[in-house]
């Protein structure tokens, strides 16, 4: 059973700026919540309790975020804002959250090779919050995963496809479908041109890695921009036939960027009202 997750959650968010300056983009709020709770909502929900959060200068607003603020709780008591806070309440009794801090941005990779203190020996999901996944129909990503996980046992990636002119934004796969919508990966390439892309599968921010992705990386070298890159930690795993990529139900909005985040924002707000 997984029961941890991992929030890379130390980059800069400069995409944002100047809005990120001195708030951390994961707690850019989708109508009355911070993108990063909504992300703790889907590992909750999917099973994991223990939440580690890998965080940089300037992130501590996520840590109190998740902590007990004594002094608005006494304000708002018996009054009608009181059930505002339900929803943050309800994770705060039931996760427990830990984190570390990453001190240089040297990829997502580094990232999570800096979570392992938190993580340990077992498998474990990872969340980028800044991929908003909504599910109106049924279980979240990460349930979705999770179910997945307990059936093959390896590292999985959620996928969806994407414009052809798109695939330069993301790590794409290549793979045989062994069943509806599951793939067994031999190939992955990071941000690939057009013409190198091996299909319009692009791996998105939800993760399920067994623990000795933490080894691979250890040894894997930078690639573009100095950058540790998952997806190369990946691949040596694919080699061994032992990561499969998963094409989930529901949405996604990228909410790294601004179209995206606008977008969810409007979407979620349509569905707030109904």
């Amino acid at each position: 059973m997984i029961h941890k997750c991992l929030f890379p959650a130390a980059g800069y968010g400069t995409r944002f700026l100047p809005a990120t300056k001195a708030m951390p983009k994961e707690m850019l709020p989708i109508l009355t919540k911070p993108l990063i709770q909504y992300g703790v909502e889907e590992a909750l929900e999917s099973g994991c309790y223990e939440i580690g959060i890998v965080t940089g200068r300037g992130k501590r607003s996520i840590e109190d975020h998740f902590d007990i603020n004594y002094e608005l709780e006494h304000q708002i008591s018996g009054t009608d804002k009181e059930e505002l806070l339900s929803s943050i309440r309800k994770l705060t009794s039931s996760c427990t959250f830990s984190y570390t801090r990453q001190n240089e941005m040297k990829g997502l990779g580094h990232a999570i090779l800096t979570g392992e203190t938190l993580i340990g020996n077992e498998a474990f999901a990872v969340i980028l919050a800044d991929d908003l996944c909504h599910n109106a129909n049924g279980a979240g990503v990460l349930s979705q995963m999770v179910a997945l996980y307990k059936k093959y046992r390896c590292s999985i990636v959620a996928i969806e496809e994407v414009d052809k002119n798109e695939v330069d934004k993301y790590g794409i796969i290549q793979g045989e479908e062994i069943e509806s919508g599951v793939y067994r990966v031999n190939d992955m390439i990071e941000k690939p041109s057009i013409d190198k892309a091996p299909s319009n599968l692009a791996i998105i921010g939800r993760y399920i890695l067994t623990p000795d992705i933490f080894d691979i990386l250890r040894v894997t070298k930078p690639g573009k921009k100095g950058e540790i890159q998952i997806t190369d930690a990946l691949l040596e795993q694919a080699k061994q036939g032992r990561v499969l990529a998963y094409k989930f139900q529901g949405k996604r909005y990228d909410c790294g960027s601004i179209d995206g985040y606008v977008k969810a924002t409007i979407d979620f707000y349509e569905n707030f009202k109904h």
